[in-house]
């Protein structure tokens, strides 16, 4: 049973923890009766909920986010885990000495609020605080916290989707830019990013079995980065892709002159291993664009490309989805949904012809049109 005390003029809160050890907390000089009293029950609710410690012992952020780090660590990546660490090394400079326990909502949004005034951008600024919620949830999951501050916190607002724009090349672009490159290897990587919408390193990664000349379809099974390779974003990543006959056909002659390599990559380097990123954009992907005379546009956003000609086209939006490898359809729509058709009036009239072409009637208000005309006053 916890109770108060006061020795040499101070008082003391006597209780036992959670282990059942005895422990005094000595309030400091000159606390009133009120102010200890309200510092008892706040000891008395954190043994109720099970997540009292001495306050020598609630470690710092830094502390914390650095556990958090190494129980990540054998599920992430090299490069996700390279990234993380070097977000807990450089953004977390305001809060990496405070005790977790004195984090607070307040404490969030000043922390949000000053790389917002440096000027950091929303989608960086978004992510940082993506890992800051998950070091703090990592806290009260090992009940040194009671709840989660960065859940409660006002977030910045995401750009939106209205904002979000992409260079995109037309029709004549493309077959510019592909006969501004020389090199068969290039050439035939940015005719299948193009007509695929696969991601860089899916791309990179490809082996020449993933290749199915007689379904006329690409199997995307594996993911490469800085050398490496790894399994697909997420399951609905591993996917068929379908192929066209002149793409196909483009397929055969470069598989004629692709170098062997152990690996049987289909784009390997010259020393048979996967490209890097630098390389096939730097010595390549750009110049190509700079001697077609075309505007800078990213490799990725070739991938956009591909699903907006797709959409262009009308096809299903459940086909694309599975072609881009998104998770679900509602990826697909909030990536996409922009450059969707806002009027249609085609479709409309598809509509009338499907309810009333089918039984041979006609709109009310046109068959009344039709019998005014016939009567004579």
């Amino acid at each position: 049973m916890a109770c108060i005390v006061k020795r040499r003029g101070r008082y003391v809160i006597d209780f036992y923890d959670n282990q059942g050890r005895r422990r005094w907390v000595t309030m400091p000089a000159k606390s009133t009766k009120k102010k200890t009293q309200d510092k008892l029950r706040e000891i008395e609710d954190q043994l109720a909920r099970g997540i009292y410690l001495p306050a020598k012992k609630i470690p710092t952020f830094k502390e914390v986010a650095e556990d958090w780090l190494q129980f990540k660590k054998p599920n992430l990546r090299e490069t996700s885990y390279a990234l993380w660490a070097g977000y807990v090394k450089n953004h977390y400079a305001a809060v990496k000495d405070l005790r977790v326990d004195r984090i607070g909502s307040v404490t969030v949004e000043k922390f949000i609020s000053a790389h917002q005034t440096a000027g950091m951008n929303v989608v960086t600024l978004r992510k940082i605080l993506m890992v800051f919620g998950q070091i703090m949830q990592y806290a009260v999951r090992h009940k040194l916290i009671d709840h989660n501050p960065v859940r409660d916190a006002e977030k910045p607002r995401s750009p939106g989707r209205e904002g979000r724009t992409w260079k995109m090349l037309a029709p004549a672009e493309i077959q510019k830019l592909l006969a501004a490159e020389p090199d068969m290897k290039y050439r035939t990587i940015y005719h299948l990013a193009i007509m695929t919408g696969a991601r860089q390193g899916e791309l990179l990664a490809l082996k020449w079995t993933d290749l199915d000349f007689e379904s006329g379809q690409l199997s995307i099974q594996r993911s490469t980065k800085l050398g490496k390779f790894f399994a697909p974003k997420t399951e609905a990543s591993v996917r068929r892709i379908d192929l066209g006959p002149s793409l196909l056909t483009e397929l055969k002659k470069w598989k004629l002159a692709c170098p062997k390599c152990k690996l049987d990559l289909m784009f390997p380097n010259e020393a048979g291993r996967p490209m890097e990123h630098n390389n096939l954009m730097e010595r390549h992907f750009k110049p190509a664009l700079t001697k077609a005379c075309l505007p800078g546009v990213r490799f990725h956003d070739l991938r956009h490309l591909n699903a907006s000609m797709r959409l262009e086209q009308g096809e299903n939006i459940k086909y694309i989805q599975s072609q881009l490898g998104h998770a679900n359809p509602t990826i697909t729509l909030n990536t996409y949904s922009h450059l969707m058709k806002a009027r249609d009036p085609e479709a409309a009239r598809r509509l009338e012809e499907a309810v009333f072409s089918a039984t041979g009637s006609k709109p009310v208000a046109e068959s009344q049109s039709e019998n005014e005309k016939g009567v004579t006053l």
